[in-house]
């Protein structure tokens, strides 16, 4: 048997496996909630609403309409943030060789913070719930050309000055943001912490679209780029020796990931540590290969994303926690525990 045929069952075990894991976790997270509706009923409801009258209608409307109008579209949202923001982390740690690189690190975060916060608190929601999500996206963009700027005006073409370029704007952003919530009306500053620190609230139907069709080409083009993303991460001369543009390539990743961010943050708020922590976790079961990095780390950052918004809404229902708080306590254990474990 060739090394080839080895990896190419390798991965189609990952795959696999990572379907039904996801797919026993996406039914739970949609079951689960301070209604607990049957896994039976989920897929009914869902497999009627693809072929109507398919199965029977042996459940109440109230859970219809919880699980079609509310739990699906939110468990979606947080299958696609959570597999959005782990393949960019898999990737910008790639291409910088940074085991802290994360999708937050080029500073899209808080340029799509900036941009939820002016809908908050200033400009209101003049294009209804919509409102929200677009200036998030339209700020996360912003600030995307303003570091690629950085980049171009500084020549910074190394990883270490990209990151650098990323930080000192996220820093400028961040400052702008604080001065937008310092002047903003204090009654609605419960909402932007909420908004803040993460959470999927704003899952409809109509707006699963923009995270999921910037997701798909983009996630499939840095999978097509495996070879290229496993050569950046022994050197840029190694790198180099193989024909890879090593400046451009580094460009076209951070553009790449920050598009994903900046659709993904739009409509979650910031959800730290799945895009630095998933890659870790994939890396020690599958080895350093992206090609199956990427598609692994796609799984598992929607299933521990799910797990963790499982976790939001039962900790304190009928109370509905911010995500990034289960998130971060979760990833803050987590590097302790690598941490020490390198230690050793």
């Amino acid at each position: 048997m060739t090394a080839r045929s080895v990896h190419q069952r390798r991965l189609a075990l990952l795959l696999a496996v990572g379907a039904i894991v996801l797919v026993l976790s996406f039914s739970l997270a949609v079951s689960v909630g301070a209604v607990f509706i049957p896994m039976g009923t989920v897929w009914g409801v869902l497999t009627n609403a693809v072929r109507p009258d398919t199965a029977p209608v042996d459940w109440p409307p109230g859970h219809q309409a919880i699980d079609w109008d509310l739990r699906l579209p939110r468990a979606v949202l947080a299958s696609l943030v959570g597999a959005g923001l782990a393949m960019t982390g898999a990737a910008l740690q790639a291409v910088t060789r940074n085991p802290l690189a994360d999708p937050h690190l080029l500073g899209i975060s808080s340029g799509a913070a900036f941009g939820a916060i002016l809908a908050l608190l200033h400009t209101g929601l003049f294009l209804g719930l919509s409102t929200v999500p677009l200036l998030a996206f339209l700020g996360a963009m912003a600030t995307t050309a303003l570091v690629l700027g950085a980049i171009q005006t500084a020549q910074a073409t190394s990883a270490d000055r990209m990151v650098l370029a990323g930080v000192a704007v996220s820093f400028i952003v961040m400052a702008l943001t604080n001065l937008l919530i310092f002047l903003g009306d204090p009654r609605a500053t419960h909402t932007v912490v909420f908004w803040m620190l993460g959470g999927l609230g704003l899952a409809q139907w109509s707006h699963l679209i923009w995270p999921l069709v910037v997701l798909i080409p983009l996630g499939l083009w840095l999978w097509l780029r495996s070879g290229d993303l496993n050569a950046m991460t022994v050197g840029d001369e190694t790198a180099a020796t193989l024909g890879i543009p090593i400046a451009r390539f580094r460009l076209q990743v951070f553009v790449a990931g920050a598009l994903i961010t900046g659709a993904m943050v739009a409509f979650s708020g910031i959800i730290g540590f799945i895009g630095l922590m998933v890659p870790h976790i994939v890396r020690m079961i599958v080895g350093g290969d992206h090609a199956r990095v990427l598609p692994g780390s796609a799984m598992l950052g929607a299933v521990l994303l799910l797990w963790a918004d499982i976790a939001a809404r039962t900790v304190m229902a009928p109370e509905d926690m911010p995500i990034g708080i289960v998130t971060g306590l979760v990833g803050g254990a987590f590097f302790v525990w690598l941490l020490r474990r390198r230690s050793m």
